[in-house]
């Protein structure tokens, strides 16, 4: 295995783990479908959310929203690489409304990988899961 692969391989266990854990919080009284999500920053730092339905359903947050939340609130601007876990028929990847807020903080080949709580099932780039994307560079 070359030295490259091996970092993202480590990048993706230490993700997995992190996602995995913090899934197990997750608050979903009703749909009971619990997601991760944990994303490494600029800085190497690993911050992770979950999910958090409320009984008015609109009002609920993404795992992916947790994260990033909590990688600005450390002191965090980019991501380098995040991670959703979840349990389903599927792959569990970021909702559209996700994939922008990833958008915001990610480079166009930013790695998102998406996982089951026991491997990673696929990796796509940001790219590839949101084409053409409206960023913060459209702005200026």
């Amino acid at each position: 295995m070359r030295a490259a692969d091996s970092a993202r391989a480590d990048d993706g266990a230490a993700l997995l783990a992190a996602a995995r854990a913090v899934r197990e919080r997750a608050h979903a009284p009703y749909s009971r479908f619990r997601v991760g999500a944990a994303l490494r920053d600029e800085n190497g730092a690993i911050h992770a959310g979950c999910n958090v339905e409320n009984a008015a359903y609109p009002v609920g947050t993404c795992a992916e929203a947790g994260a990033i939340a909590a990688m600005v609130a450390a002191g965090g601007r980019r991501i380098a690489a995040i991670l959703v876990c979840g349990e389903g028929a599927g792959l569990v990847t970021p909702c559209g409304a996700c994939r922008q807020r990833i958008r915001e903080f990610a480079a166009p080949d930013t790695p998102i990988h998406a996982a089951t709580p026991e491997a990673i099932a696929k990796t796509f780039t940001l790219a590839e899961l949101l084409p053409a994307s409206f960023g913060p560079e459209t702005l200026t």
